[in-house]
């Protein structure tokens, strides 16, 4: 069980400030999604996270200890990108196989996703002959494929189809169930009502909500999550 933790976190790209005295805890066994409108902070938030970006100022914790100046961390996060860029050239198993070296393991720990997205017909097609949808399956089942504590998933269900979504969903609540640490971003509202327990909402790269789902909905008067997020950009303006 992993937990996450930032401190006063504040990151410039030239005049533009994009993270704004940032601080935020996530608990394990919890889904937090990280939303807010476009150029509110969410990516470089999450970058600053897994050590991509690195914050002007403040610290980030993962199960309490300092983040900065090290990268084992990374060892026990799971990271599904919006859009994963992979090299054209190589076939699906040999992408697993270059990951798998990168991680230093021989054998994988969960290969659930390779099995319900039925990835083990496609080991010996190049990933250049693979639909979007396809190599989003193939995204998602490296973010699971090594059982890390945390798993932090961009847009997840992306240019999936219905039942590739369903599918990815149980498997996000099948990994809470058993404690991990979720923590998520989407624009679909409704998915994230459904998924989420917390909800961490960016506005100008300040904190403008921190809580849970349900408190937001009060807060708000509103009974969607979509409307109450607009309540909530309404009275921050």
């Amino acid at each position: 069980m992993t937990s996450i933790r930032a401190e006063n976190l504040y990151k410039s790209f030239g005049r533009l400030r994009v993270l704004d005295n940032i601080s935020f805890a996530i608990q394990p066994g919890t889904v937090t999604a990280i939303i807010g409108p476009n150029a509110s902070g969410k990516s470089t938030l999450i970058k600053s996270v897994l050590g991509l970006v690195r914050p002007d100022s403040g610290n980030i914790y993962v199960d309490d200890e300092p983040v900065k100046g090290h990268w084992q961390y990374r060892q026990r996060i799971g990271y599904m990108p919006q859009i994963a860029r992979f090299p054209e050239n190589l076939k699906v198993g040999e992408l697993l196989r270059m990951v798998m070296d990168i991680r230093g393991v021989s054998t994988l720990t969960d290969e659930e996703l390779l099995s319900e997205f039925n990835l083990n017909e496609l080991m010996y097609r190049p990933l250049r002959v693979l639909s979007g949808g396809t190599r989003q399956k193939i995204n998602a089942a490296i973010a699971f494929m090594f059982s890390p504590g945390v798993l932090i998933l961009d847009e997840p269900t992306a240019g999936l189809d219905p039942i590739s979504i369903t599918i990815l969903k149980d498997k996000i609540q099948r990994e809470q169930d058993a404690g991990k640490t979720v923590v998520l971003t989407s624009h679909n509202m409704h998915e994230v009502d459904e998924m989420a327990d917390h909800i961490l909402f960016l506005l100008d790269g300040r904190t403008c909500f921190d809580g849970s789902v349900l408190t937001l909905k009060e807060s708000t008067a509103q009974r969607k999550l979509e409307r109450a997020i607009v309540t909530l950009m309404e009275n921050n303006q």
